[in-house]
C-alpha cells in the first residue's frame, strides 16, 4: 500500500535526488518540485543550484527515480526576499546569509504551498539534519555526519513546518549518499557541490552590488589600531568582520577588519589578538526547544547553558545565553574568532538545535 504523498524540493544536486529515491523506496508517493530562482543566461557555473541547467538535472534524476517532476518560477519572489535584502545588508555593513533567507522566505514556504496544492502531507529536502517526532512534539537534530551537518541553516523553521518535514539524509554520511547516487547512475552523481551563494558567480558578490547599487561605491577611511587613518576603502560592502585580504594597507603586522561603521562609512582594523571575543548580541530569535529542556517556542526566562556556533562550519562551543529584553546575550566559555553582524548564532542542547537568531553589532 502506498504511503503518504511527499513533495521533494529538487535542486538538481546529488542530495535532493537521493532524497527522492530513498523516500520512494520507503513507499511514499513522491513528486519532485524545482524552483527557478534567478536569471541564468550566460551562467556557466555547474555548482549553481536552481539554475535552468540544475533544474534540467533534477528533471533527469526524477525520470531515473521514476517520479513526476515540475518547476515553479519564483524569480520575482527570490529577488524581493533574498537578493534585495542580501544587497541591503552588505551596504549596511552586515554579512548576510542568503541560504537562511531562502529557507525562511522561499524554499520551505513555497514547498508547503505546492504540497497543499497537490494534496501532499509532507515535504522533504536534501539537508543533512534530522527531525525527531515524540509525544506529539517535533524537534530538530544534527545530522549524523558531523562534517556535513546542515542544521545550522534550518534554525528559522517553525514547528508547523517541522511537523511536515522529512529529512532522510540526516541518517547518512555524504560519501554514502554519493556512492548510492553512483550505483543508481543518477545524472547528479558527478555534479560538484553547490556553491553557498547560488546567485553570485565565482563568489564575486562585490560586482553584483556594484551593478545593482552603484551609490554604495563610496570611498572612506580605514582606521588602524592607534586610531589614525592608514588606508582608504571604496565601499563598506567589500568587507566583513575578520577579513584580512584585500585591505591594501601597509603595517608592521597583519591586520584584520574589526568593525564596520556603515553610518560613517568607516572600516576599523586591528591585530589578530585584539579580535577574539566572548560576548555576542543576538536578536530576531526563533526557538524550537529540545526534549527535557523546553517543549514550546518560548524559552525559559533565566540563563541557559548551551553549545553554540556563530558560523556554519565551526564546531559548536560551550556558552551561556542571558535574556536581555528583546535580545539575548550569548557568552562563550572561551574567546572566539569574531562573528559578523548579519550572520546567524545557533544554539544546541546535546545534538538538538534549540534556537537561533541574527548576530548584531557588538
Amino acid at each position: 500500500m502506498t504511503m503518504s504523498k511527499v513533495i521533494v524540493g529538487m535542486s538538481g544536486g546529488v542530495d535532493s535526488s537521493v532524497t527522492a529515491y530513498l523516500l520512494k523506496r520507503q513507499g511514499y508517493d513522491v513528486e519532485g518540485i524545482s524552483f527557478i530562482l534567478f536569471e541564468t543566461r550566460g551562467r556557466k557555473d555547474p555548482r549553481a543550484c536552481c539554475s535552468l541547467e540544475a533544474i534540467n538535472n533534477a528533471f533527469l534524476s526524477a525520470q531515473k527515480v521514476g517520479i513526476p517532476h515540475s518547476a515553479v518560477d519564483l524569480r520575482d519572489e527570490f529577488i524581493e526576499y533574498v537578493i534585495e535584502p542580501f544587497i541591503k545588508s552588505y551596504v549596511e555593513g552586515k554579512t548576510p546569509n542568503p541560504c537562511i533567507l531562502c529557507n525562511l522566505y522561499i524554499k520551505f514556504p513555497y514547498l508547503l504551498k505546492e504540497a497543499d496544492k497537490r494534496g501532499a502531507e509532507f515535504i522533504a529536502t536534501g539537508h543533512y539534519a534530522r527531525v525527531l517526532r515524540t509525544k506529539g512534539e517535533c524537534y530538530l537534530q544534527k545530522g549524523v555526519d558531523p562534517s556535513k551537518d546542515q542544521s545550522y541553516f534550518l534554525y528559522v523553521l517553525d514547528k508547523a513546518t517541522l511537523r511536515r518535514l522529512l529529512l532522510p539524509l540526516g541518517e547518512y554520511k555524504k560519501e554514502d549518499v554519493r556512492n548510492l547516487a553512483r550505483s543508481l547512475e543518477l545524472p547528479s552523481a558527478k555534479r560538484p557541490e553547490s556553491v553557498e551563494i547560488c546567485f553570485v558567480e565565482n563568489r564575486d558578490y562585490s560586482s553584483l552590488i556594484r551593478t545593482i547599487a552603484p551609490d554604495a561605491v563610496r570611498e572612506g577611511p580605514i582606521i588602524g589600531p592607534d586610531g589614525s587613518q592608514i588606508g582608504t576603502h571604496d565601499g563598506v560592502f567589500n568587507y566583513t568582520i575578520g577579513q584580512r585580504r584585500g585591505l591594501n594597507i601597509a603595517y608592521s603586522e597583519p591586520l584584520y577588519v574589526a568593525r564596520i561603521d556603515a553610518e560613517h562609512n568607516t572600516i576599523y582594523v586591528n591585530t589578530r589578538d585584539r579580535l577574539f571575543t566572548q560576548e555576542v548580541s543576538v536578536d530576531k530569535l526563533n526557538w524550537i526547544g529540545a526534549p527535557g529542556l523546553f517543549r514550546n517556542t518560548t524559552p525559559p526566562e533565566q540563563e541557559l547553558k548551551v553549545t553554540a556556533k556563530v558560523r556554519s562550519m565551526m564546531q559548536d562551543e560551550p556558552a551561556t545565553l542571558y535574556p536581555e529584553s528583546s535580545r539575548w546575550k550569548l557568552v562563550f566559555d572561551e574567546p572566539q574568532w569574531p562573528p559578523a553582524p548579519g550572520q546567524a548564532a545557533v544554539f544546541y542542547h546535546e545534538d538538538f538545535l534549540i534556537g537561533g537568531g541574527e548576530i548584531q553589532q557588538s
